[in-house]
């Protein structure tokens, strides 16, 4: 595939994931669901890419996050939390904060506008990364630091702001193949010391969900994609728990009839190793990142079959201009090139529908908030869900 070449410790820490994935597989009788697979491959401990200590972000890493770019996406990011803070709790929980560089960002910027939270929550289950957000917010901002702390798991109750940046994405997902025989999941076994892909029918909720899938969606046979039961459940679980407040989503996918479109007839997976994309999930597993487009649909349905209420939808460009990005950049003279061009190269990246700007998409569910979000005052897309 043309991919850089991993170094003798990389490689033998992937042969360690392999081998658990071996085992995992031969303990399941031979096949196992993409989902597991991909859970594994992501999250096992200390074996797993996001839970070991390869760098994962930035230009030393595998890709670029909006926050990685610079403090601009932070920046304009920063009106519509303070608006909601406002609305509900001055308490944020960001799920899975990468680098930490969002966070750091974030709260001087809302130490600036003089609407810093009285608590700012990471829910991280990696001890690498912990260690790593830690050290960034205390390099960037340590007079903040004190207001940090980091959780292992859901709160049982919860008002404020629930903040995920690139997080559904990064969920396992089922692949389920639609033929004209019937349903199939694709799961992974092992031959010749090889995973290889094996198909076996579909059974339970993700039968259910794939034959309610056909009947919305014109699929064509032997049709291959996605079916996140994880995220689904995931904005169950927020709703559970969630009073007054909201969950800001940000990551790329589409509405339902976009993601299930008929052309897009292998699916949205996709492999991120060292700024390469490619699509072979069993390559150096452990070093790599995998990661499915969000169906935001499934996402409205979920969270608001559990009480909560869509806010607002729109892509990317459309929420951060309406959140202020054309007067975030102008706090800083073009005069003074070396300051302004990044952050003006940052800003373009973001809005671009080259780029991220039409592609990411952000999303609002809560309770107990009633008045417009400033970030969806227009472009809100709700419709097309």
């Amino acid at each position: 595939m043309g991919l850089p070449t991993p170094s003798a410790a990389a490689l033998a820490f992937s042969a360690a994931l392999g081998d658990l994935l071996v085992r995992e597989i031969d303990a399941a009788g031979g096949w196992i669901g993409f989902d597991r697979f991909m859970d594994l491959a992501l999250y096992a401990p200390a074996k797993g890419y996001y839970s070991g200590g390869a760098h994962k972000f930035g230009a030393q890493g595998d890709f670029v996050t909006a926050p990685e770019l610079g403090p601009i996406f932070a920046q304009t990011l920063a009106a519509q939390v303070a608006q909601l803070l406002e609305l509900s709790s001055p308490q944020i929980i960001e799920v899975g904060a990468g680098s930490g560089q969002l966070a750091a960002d974030l709260l001087r910027e809302l130490e600036w506008r003089g609407r810093l939270p009285d608590s700012y929550a990471i829910l991280e289950l990696s001890g690498e990364l912990q260690a790593r957000q830690h050290q960034a917010i205390g390099a960037q901002a340590p007079h903040l630091l004190s207001r940090v702390h980091w959780l292992e798991r859901l709160p049982e109750r919860f008002d404020g702001l629930v903040l995920a940046n690139e997080v559904l994405d990064a969920m396992p997902v089922h692949l389920l193949v639609w033929t004209p025989t019937g349903l199939a999941e694709r799961g992974v076994a092992v031959d010749h010391g090889r995973f290889a892909w094996v198909d076996r029918p579909a059974s339970g909720r993700l039968l259910e969900q794939g034959l309610a899938l056909a009947a919305a969606c014109e699929m064509p046979s032997d049709y291959l994609s996605e079916v996140s039961l994880t995220a689904r459940a995931w904005v169950a679980e927020w709703a559970a728990r969630l009073g007054r407040g909201a969950l800001l989503l940000i990551d790329y996918g589409f509405p339902r009839r976009e993601y299930y479109h008929p052309q897009r007839s292998s699916g949205t997976l996709m492999c991120h190793y060292r700024h390469h994309a490619h699509a072979e999930p069993f390559y150096l597993p452990g070093l790599q990142d995998i990661t499915a487009h969000v169906d935001f649909t499934a996402i409205v349905e979920s969270g608001c079959q559990a009480g909560l209420e869509l806010l607002g939808y729109s892509t990317q460009s459309s929420f951060l201009f309406n959140c202020g990005l054309g007067e975030v950049l102008a706090r800083t003279p073009a005069s003074d090139a070396r300051r302004y061009l990044p952050l003006a190269s940052a800003a373009n990246k973001l809005v671009s529908p080259a780029e991220m700007g039409e592609l990411f998409k952000v999303i609002a569910l809560g309770r107990g908030i009633s008045e417009p979000l400033l970030g969806f005052v227009s472009g809100d897309r709700s419709a097309t869900l």
